[in-house]
């Protein structure tokens, strides 16, 4: 049975002592979340320390948003996915629309930021996803392949089984639209299915959650759906509450 994992994704939010509370917040209330559903945060860097330090014990795992695409050196304002796993984080988030679209990043790119975050024993949360007008064009299939097969398909057997994948539909995020369950399904099992190409029956342990505006009026039917195994949450991840209520999304 594959792992169901509910992720929260801080984005540019919160001070450290907010990101602290709110980890404290969400660990008040972990009781509440069903029997095997794992729950990462991702705080900023600024406070992935501290973030971490505070979630010891709880049952909370913690990631980084981002990692540097080199191992060290002169890189101004980076942070090296070895300095990342010295904190004791274990998972981190690649390739998100945002990181794309405002940062340039390419699968090239990518390619040397997963080699890093193995390197170091990071769980990467890889995300793929198309944006509105290629959906229009009825170009989400290429789209979403084409980042797989970039990307996913140069991992080793024993990179892929570690995996995490998360469909973000790009139109979906910070705009109040979300997909309907079934068309998440519809791209969660040929996400699957472009996996089972490269990788086989491993494909059928892969996680892959989704990441477009979930939230606790939807996560219930999204979560119901047979290849959807999981959220990463933007906004409704900064309230403890509504966190929580996700999770439980899996109850239905």
């Amino acid at each position: 049975m594959r792992k169901k994992i509910v992720a929260g994704n801080w984005k540019m939010n919160t001070t450290p002592a907010e990101g602290v509370e709110l980890l404290k917040g969400i660990a008040a209330q972990m009781s509440e979340v069903p029997q095997g559903v794992t729950m990462v945060v991702a705080p900023p860097f600024t406070h992935l320390s501290m973030v971490a330090e505070a979630a010891k014990g709880t049952g909370i795992h913690v990631s980084a948003q981002n990692c540097a695409a080199e191992a060290k050196g002169a890189y101004t304002g980076e942070v090296s996915a070895q300095m990342i796993a010295s904190l004791g984080v274990e998972y981190v988030i690649l390739g998100h629309s945002e990181r794309r679209q405002y940062y340039g990043e390419t699968s090239e790119t990518l390619n040397k930021k997963m080699v890093q975050a193995y390197a170091n024993n990071l769980i990467p949360i890889y995300c793929v996803g198309e944006k509105l007008e290629e959906r229009e064009a009825g170009k989400h299939f290429d789209v979403v392949r084409s980042q797989v097969e970039e990307v996913v398909f140069n991992l080793t057997p024993e990179q892929f089984a570690k995996l995490v994948i998360a469909y973000e539909p790009v139109w979906a995020i910070g705009t109040g639209k979300t997909a309907t369950s079934d068309q998440a399904q519809e791209i969660h099992a040929f996400i699957r299915g472009v996996l089972a190409e490269k990788f086989g029956a491993a494909a059928q342990d892969t996680v892959i959650q989704y990441g477009g505006s979930a939230n606790p009026g939807n996560a219930a039917e999204l979560f119901s759906k047979p290849d959807v195994d999981g959220g990463l949450i933007g906004g409704a991840s900064l309230k403890a509450g509504d966190f929580i209520a996700v999770a439980q999304g899996f109850k239905a």
